[in-house]
C-alpha cells in the first residue's frame, strides 16, 4: 500500500493555473498534490551573447525553492553566491525540454526566460515545472503573435514530466516525498504530447530495477504524461 492509498497508476490531484502573474508575457501556477509551483515566462528582444547574429532565438529556464518550501527553511542560494548543483541540473532539465518542443528560428533573435519558483515541495518539483513551464511558455509565444512579434505559434507539440518509481518492490506513478525519499528506484520522465521521449533520468537508490520493471515504469510514465498533456491542452484551448 502507498502512503497516500493510490493506486500504483494513479496520479496526484494536478491543476494548471494560467495568468497568475499580473506582469508575466504568460504564467501558471501548477499543483501535482502539495508540490505547488510558480511558473512565469519572460519574453527578452534579443538572444543570449553567444546566439546574436544567427537568426534564430532560445528558450531557457532557472529553478529555485523558496525557503520556506519545506519542512524546515532552507538558505536562499542567492545568499551563498552560485545556485547548487542540483538547481543547476533542474534547470537545464526544464530549458532542453522545452526547447525539444520549440522551434527556435521562428522565435527570431530573442530569448524566452522561465521561471520556476517552488512555492511548496512535496516530490516530483522538476516535471512539475516542466508541465506548468510548457503552458507558461505557450502564453508568451500566444501573446507575442497577438502584438504581431512573431507570425506563427513556434511551438511543434506539447511537453510534460512525472515521476515514476519502485517502491516497496512495486512499479508506481508520481511518487511524494514520503515515497521518493524511500524508494527503491527513482525515476523521471520527459515526454511530448505525441508520446516521444524527451528525456529518461533513473538511479537505482536502494536495490538495482530489472528490464521488467523499466518496461512497467516506461508504461505508467506513457499514461501519466499521456493525462497531462491532455490537461495541457484542455488548459489552453
Amino acid at each position: 500500500m502507498r502512503p497516500s492509498k493510490r493506486a500504483p497508476d494513479e496520479m496526484r490531484a494536478v491543476s494548471l493555473e494560467r495568468n497568475v502573474a499580473r506582469y508575466a508575457e504568460g504564467s501558471c501556477l501548477v499543483k501535482f498534490g502539495n508540490t505547488h509551483v510558480l511558473c512565469t515566462a519572460s519574453l527578452e528582444d534579443k538572444p543570449p551573447m553567444w546566439l546574436r547574429g544567427q537568426g534564430r532565438g532560445w528558450v531557457t529556464a532557472e529553478y529555485s525553492m523558496l525557503p520556506r518550501a519545506t519542512h524546515t527553511r532552507t538558505r536562499r542560494e542567492s545568499s551563498s553566491g552560485k545556485p547548487s548543483g542540483r538547481t543547476q541540473e533542474i534547470q537545464r532539465l526544464i530549458g532542453r525540454s522545452l526547447r525539444a518542443v520549440t522551434n527556435l528560428q521562428m522565435l527570431g533573435e530573442r530569448q524566452i526566460t522561465i521561471d520556476c519558483d517552488v512555492l511548496q515541495a512535496d516530490g516530483g518539483t522538476r516535471t512539475a515545472s516542466i508541465t506548468g513551464a510548457w503552458v507558461a511558455l505557450h502564453d508568451c509565444l500566444k501573446w507575442m503573435r497577438g502584438r504581431s512579434i512573431i507570425k506563427d505559434m513556434p511551438l511543434r507539440d506539447r511537453v510534460a514530466a512525472v515521476s515514476c518509481g519502485v517502491y516497496k518492490g512495486a512499479s508506481v506513478l508520481d511518487l511524494d516525498y514520503d515515497e521518493d525519499s524511500a524508494a527503491e528506484t527513482d525515476a523521471n520522465f520527459v515526454m511530448t504530447g505525441s508520446g516521444g521521449i524527451v528525456e529518461v533520468q533513473m538511479t537505482a537508490e536502494n536495490d538495482v530495477f530489472d528490464e521488467a520493471q523499466l518496461a512497467a515504469m516506461l508504461g505508467l510514465a506513457k499514461a501519466g504524461i499521456a493525462r497531462l498533456t491532455e490537461l495541457q491542452k484542455a488548459t489552453v484551448a
